[in-house]
């Protein structure tokens, strides 16, 4: 597992995009310096969804930026994506590295504590890229989500596993700062960047409490 997770990770969500495309939103996070995207579509069908897979993977693949698709092994394979994201009720991650192979980027969702100590009785050392928290603070992209973790159910989290921690839920740039200080090794974002009026920018001013 080579794959350095770390910085701004974008969750793709094209309702969210106010001010310009979904490819757009992208392409312009790209360039201020994101250091990953997943491709998140509820609504649309498979093939409009490869579509859009194998268009963002030309888009990032000159600024070396790794594409993940949400849950569909299918798309990944088909779009030649670098991974995937899946959540406790998809296809078990254990299958996913069986199918995807070794290099593939694979994260897991842990909505819980129980999701955590679950995934170390499966397996103490998996073979995983990254675990993600989920929903650190209440957030309105996603309402079924359980309780959030806080930034102590974060900092236990950190404090349990060598493995890199993304962090998702309600994280904007006022929040962005604590969230890295309580030990996320990579802040994902959904409306921070997808409805900015300038998605460089807002990568750009994340980006940079990774390093003030």
């Amino acid at each position: 597992m080579g794959n350095k997770i770390h910085g701004v990770y974008l969750v793709t969500d094209r309702p969210l995009c106010l001010y310009h495309s979904l490819v757009e939103v992208v392409q312009l996070a790209a360039i201020g310096g994101v250091s990953l995207v997943q491709l998140r579509e509820k609504e649309t069908d498979s093939r409009q969804f490869l579509e859009l897979a194998k268009h963002l993977k030309k888009i990032l693949t000159p600024f070396q930026i790794p594409l993940l698709i949400n849950d569909r092994l299918d798309i990944c394979l088909a779009a030649g994506a670098d991974g995937v994201h899946l959540g406790q009720s998809d296809l078990p991650w254990m299958d996913a590295r069986m199918i995807l192979g070794r290099d593939a980027i694979i994260g897991l969702s842990l909505e819980t504590k129980e999701d955590y100590h679950s995934l170390i009785k499966t397996d103490p050392k998996p073979n995983l890229d990254y675990i993600a928290v989920s929903p650190v603070f209440d957030t309105e992209t996603k309402t079924n989500t359980k309780p959030a973790w806080g930034l102590d159910g974060l900092q236990w989290l950190r404090a349990q596993t060598k493995l890199p921690i993304v962090a998702i839920g309600g994280i904007k740039e006022s929040n962005a700062k604590e969230v890295v200080e309580a030990g996320a090794d990579s802040i994902a974002v959904v409306s921070a960047i997808c409805s900015a009026k300038d998605p460089k920018l807002a990568t750009e001013i994340l980006s940079a409490k990774f390093t003030s």
